[in-house]
């Protein structure tokens, strides 16, 4: 297995990626997309670069589940299908 980047550079990258290309306008940025954290993080932290916060323990994984008409794909254990490539 790799390492896991430990470069400030790529994360902001990799958040980009996440984000997507926002606007500008008089210099205030406006993402195309929000994001929103569920963590163990706290909220104030989240908040301070600019992401949203959501307890995890208020959430209800059922609730996603069944409903890939409407657009919705809940995968259980999905981090058990996330990969770390080498550098």
């Amino acid at each position: 297995m790799g390492q896991v980047s430990r470069h400030p550079s790529r994360r902001a990258a990799h958040s980009t990626h996440v984000r997507g290309q926002g606007t500008f306008d008089n210099g205030v940025e406006s993402p195309r997309v929000r994001v929103t954290l569920a963590t163990g993080l706290p909220r104030s932290l989240c908040e301070a670069i600019n992401l949203g916060y959501r307890d995890p323990a208020e959430i209800d994984v059922e609730s996603f589940a069944n409903r890939e008409a409407e657009g919705v794909l809940l995968v259980r254990k999905a981090g058990e299908m996330l990969y770390r490539l080498e550098e």
